[in-house]
């Protein structure tokens, strides 16, 4: 059995040079050993359309590093985030990867896993909520999309700034995931294993839900080095580069 890798959190920015760096390292050494990479959503600091691959040289560095591992052979997928969520099909051909949606459950060997971005758990926070549910319809994303290209990047900042400044005043526990409703997401799905981020919290939780042992992964932002979960024959662990 290959090798599966799950990443999430990168936000990858130029202004970031110490994680691309390990984000460039990790696609020539670690993920080129894999058969597949799962990247479970904010992989960019932020992305306001497909063309931000004709204006911004770094995001296009980016693609094109992705392309290469993909065409080793190693099988790409994405998962939006709630800064990324904007990554249509332009970027999934340029790229060579196939964008899941959220949640989605995948099968390692003999087991199953319920992978997602992992903001949709947390449910305690309705003002997030309440923002995600705008930004996700249909109509919105064409209404941005049709502005100017400096226009969504100004809007972009606007709204990192926005969160920066409301995750300051609000309640740690709220802004992490509520127990309630990743118990009902393991009843939903069969009891299967869980793998998110969006938290920034990494740490393995076991849940007991009705009776079952429930396992819920949360991967690691990344900063100066690469955070990721490796599955193969010998089991899942955590591991850095």
């Amino acid at each position: 059995m290959s090798p599966s890798l799950f990443i999430s959190d990168l936000h990858l920015h130029q202004t970031r040079s110490e994680t691309s760096a390990a984000f460039f390292h990790f696609l020539s050494n670690d993920a080129a050993q894999a058969g597949a990479l799962y990247i479970l959503g904010d992989l960019f600091e932020y992305w306001v359309g497909d063309d931000q691959l004709d204006h911004d040289r770094f995001s296009r560095k980016v693609c094109d590093a992705i392309r290469i591992l993909s065409d080793r052979g190693v099988n790409v997928f994405f998962m939006h985030g709630n800064r990324d969520f904007l990554i249509g099909d332009r970027f999934a051909t340029e790229a060579n990867l196939t964008i899941l949606t959220d949640p989605a459950q995948i099968r390692q060997g003999d087991r199953s896993f319920l992978l997602l971005h992992g903001d949709t758990l947390c449910t305690d926070d309705r003002a997030y909520q309440q923002f995600r549910r705008q930004t996700r319809a249909p109509a919105w994303q064409a209404g941005i999309l049709a502005k100017p290209y400096d226009e969504r990047v100004a809007l972009a900042a606007s709204i990192r700034e926005r969160s920066d400044t409301e995750k300051a005043t609000k309640a740690a526990d709220i802004m992490d995931v509520s127990p309630a409703t990743v118990e009902a997401v393991f009843r939903q799905y069969g009891y299967v294993d869980m793998i998110h981020g969006h938290t920034h919290r990494p740490a393995t939780h076991v849940h007991m839900v009705d009776g079952h042992p429930c396992t819920r992964q949360v991967l690691a932002d990344w900063h100066k080095q690469a955070e990721f979960i490796r599955i193969d024959e010998l089991g899942q662990r955590k591991a850095s580069t």
